[in-house]
């Protein structure tokens, strides 16, 4: 039950990221979920924005602490398209995250890989539709070198 829980927000995140294939932006969305309901969503926002901080994970992130009304997320998932970088990571584990699932590993910025060990960190599943997010990063980058 938990596995198809997590597809079904997994593709919520991979929507976020279709809105930022067309626009352009590298395409990585992400959905914050509270007691099964979304209450974050965002996209890379990097280009339109003009900042650096405008990735996916700090949208849904801040979305979510919006709607909530308090920083500390304590008892939310956070759902990735793309392994978070040290910025996105960070975001989470200072929101309280509790648990943190990302689709395909992203070896240049990606960060989990390279944690040896963090207090009180959260949960962390990876490679969830992994293809699927995969595959979507590839196609931006195939149309953007043509």
């Amino acid at each position: 039950m938990k596995d198809d829980t997590d597809k079904k927000f997994m593709r919520e995140a991979i929507k976020e990221a279709k809105k930022a294939y067309r626009k352009d932006e590298v395409p990585i969305g992400a959905v914050v979920v509270w007691k099964g309901k979304i209450v974050g969503r965002g996209h890379n926002q990097v280009e339109q924005k003009k900042s650096a901080t405008a990735h996916a994970e700090i949208m849904a992130i801040s979305s979510a602490t919006r709607k909530l009304g308090g920083w500390r997320l304590t008892g939310c998932s956070l759902y990735a398209t793309v392994e978070p970088c040290l910025m996105c990571f960070g975001a989470a584990i200072l929101s309280r995250i509790s648990r943190l699932i990302y689709g395909t590993p992203e070896p240049k910025f990606g960060f989990i890989k390279r944690i040896t060990k963090l207090p009180d960190s959260p949960e962390i599943r990876s490679g969830l539709l992994g293809d699927e997010c995969r595959d979507l990063l590839g196609r931006f980058f195939k149309k953007l070198r043509k």
